[in-house]
């Protein structure tokens, strides 16, 4: 019987956005004695606090302030954590949401929420990839969303700025397999976090961090393309992608808008 080959547990991991929600309930889950984490966010004292956790769980841990829309900073700072020792996983995490609950969705919202979830994504993946295919390994894991899958009126930018960082990750994952580089798109439903705790409307099979965690973790152990949950709600929005616009854009319309 032939058995697939998986790589050994990564030791030292990239983590974006790591002060709150996913990125630091990720940190915390790799957390533990012989793991080196190089952990990222905005705000400062958040980040410290989670640092901490991680240290106190037995890992070395590199906390650095960083805005991930500054791409000269943030490739910078990805290549000197290589550069120091060399990187097995890189979680492209960081990540705003806003919707239409307002009413509107203004210009500058929609902007900045290209900025960090697509373009922070390209800065926080782009300057590892050299090194990546140089050694013919490592592993890249893209945090998209179900909302990826379709585009809903309470959440446009948001949509469409997780759908590209899901169709970009599945397609850098089928050109770097040749180079032995993995790649996986993370496609969370609604995980109770600082992001979802602002949304006024039921969010159905609403999950906690630790648990979204260890799926996350389960997929990206067995190398899966596309790690995406709960089911149910995966496969509702698949299901909404498949249908024709006529019949989804009826459904659509009665949706709740997200706020910010």
């Amino acid at each position: 019987m032939f058995r697939l080959h998986r790589p050994p547990p990564p030791t030292r991991i990239l983590i974006t956005g790591a002060s709150s929600g996913l990125g630091a309930a990720l940190a915390e889950g790799y957390a533990a004695r012989g793991v080196s984490l190089v952990l990222s966010a905005r705000n400062a004292a958040r980040l410290e606090t989670v640092a901490a956790r991680c240290r106190r769980a037995g890992a070395a841990v590199e906390a650095t302030v960083l805005d991930v829309t500054d791409r000269e900073a943030t490739a910078a700072w990805v290549r000197a954590a290589d550069t120091a020792a060399p990187l097995d996983l890189v979680i492209a995490n960081a990540g705003i949401s806003a919707g239409t609950g307002g009413g509107e969705e203004p210009e500058e919202q929609t902007r900045d929420i290209f900025a960090v979830n697509l373009a922070g994504v390209l800065n926080t993946v782009q300057p590892v990839l050299p090194a990546f295919r140089r050694r013919g390994r490592g592993q890249i894991a893209l945090m998209a969303s179900l909302a990826g899958f379709r585009g809903f009126p309470g959440a446009p930018a948001y949509c469409a700025s997780k759908a590209a960082v899901k169709v970009w990750g599945e397609s850098l994952r089928g050109w770097l397999a040749a180079d032995g580089v993995r790649v996986s798109v993370i496609c969370p439903g609604y995980v109770r976090t600082p992001m979802t705790a602002v949304n006024r409307f039921p969010m159905p099979f609403l999950m906690d961090a630790d648990r979204a965690v260890r799926i996350i973790q389960r997929g990206l152990a067995r190398n899966r393309g596309r790690i995406a949950f709960p089911r149910p709600l995966a496969f509702g929005a698949w299901l909404a992608s498949a249908l024709p616009d006529a019949m989804t854009d009826r459904l659509t319309r009665r949706l709740p808008r997200k706020g910010g």
